[in-house]
């Protein structure tokens, strides 16, 4: 290994010792199936987002055995509000694959954990890393900062193989976990994109942009967010609620919705109107403006479709996967 490099892997690993996050729980009880669930919810989600919802998946499915024997309505419902939802799916089809393939052991091996849905390059590299012990280089977006910052580079000019490589020198042999722990807290907590604590990074004696980062103005322009108008009916019961599944390939997909309006206009006649409300809910590229109208039914009734739908105990509501601003207007109810 490269001096200047095997002095900065031992310093992060010094510098996660005393510093890192160490209370994350995650990092507690660290098993190849704690790790997993962890890094997959932690895709394109920030840390403190994601610890209560690993915390009730993790209740609910305490093992890789119990998550075997679940249904995809109660992962969905175990993820439901972290968005992202195919991260979910991915989870599902995955535990589907471990229990055939692997008699519900998580995979040791890198490449057979780099071939189940929704693990790349990176996430298979902490799962080595962390779980097996089994040094392997990370990639992700706060280790790509720290390591561009290190040798002065532009992140933009740096290719991605490039970038791989210089992580796997970086990578310490004697150390993986705390090596790859301490590097995404270190981009995280103090190699920060914006005003970096330099005088606090146990790094900053050897890197060459320590103290020199300007700080970023956030652009102030705001993104035009695509529109998608939602017309949705909620038919209850005392007791129940009437959903369909979303079974198209878009947002929300295989989530439990209320029924579009214009598919069920020939029911409405049989409901009572008891409100209609309009809601606005913003994803990351999309906005979506909902007009939700809510009506009451003496009983259940059939509705003549061809779309799978329940009417589902209100008290059972939470066994099945449903988007964050439905869920809300049901708890409301």
């Amino acid at each position: 290994m490269n001096k200047r490099y095997q002095l900065f892997s031992q310093q992060v690993v010094q510098w996660y010792l005393e510093h890192g996050r160490h209370d994350l729980p995650w990092r507690r009880k660290v098993t190849p199936y704690r790790i997993w669930i962890s890094e997959i919810m932690l895709q394109q989600t920030q840390v403190k987002t994601v610890i209560p919802y690993f915390k009730n998946f993790i209740k609910k499915f305490p093992s890789q055995k119990s998550l075997s024997e679940a249904s995809e309505d109660q992962v969905l419902a175990a993820w439901s509000g972290l968005g992202f939802y195919r991260r979910a799916r991915n989870i599902f089809a995955t535990k589907e694959i471990i229990k055939k393939n692997y008699g519900n052991r998580f995979p040791n091996e890198f490449k057979k954990i780099i071939e189940l849905p929704g693990i790349g390059k990176s996430t298979a590299g902490a799962i080595m890393s962390l779980a097996y012990l089994d040094p392997h280089p990370i990639l992700d977006g706060n280790v790509k900062r720290v390591i561009s910052r290190l040798l002065k580079k532009e992140l933009e000019l740096l290719k991605e193989a490039e970038l791989w490589k210089l992580s796997q020198e970086m990578v310490n042999k004697d150390d993986c976990f705390s090596y790859t722990q301490g590097i995404m807290d270190l981009g995280a907590t103090i190699c920060t994109p914006s005003n970096p604590s330099c005088s606090k990074c146990p790094v900053s004696s050897q890197c060459l942009s320590a103290f020199k980062v300007r700080s970023v103005k956030k652009n102030k322009a705001v993104r035009v967010k695509k529109v998608i108008v939602m017309n949705l009916s909620l038919i209850q019961t005392k007791k129940s609620l009437l959903l369909m599944k979303n079974e198209t390939d878009s947002i929300w997909k295989n989530l439990w919705l209320p029924f579009q309006s214009g598919s069920i206009k020939n029911h409405i006649k049989n409901f009572k109107l008891t409100a209609n409300q309009k809601i606005n809910h913003e994803l990351t590229h999309r906005k979506l403006e909902i007009n939700l109208k809510t009506y009451s039914s003496a009983k259940e009734v059939e509705i003549k479709t061809n779309q799978t739908y329940k009417w589902i105990k209100k008290d059972r509501i939470e066994e099945y996967g449903l988007p964050k601003p439905i869920s809300k207007v049901i708890k409301e109810l």
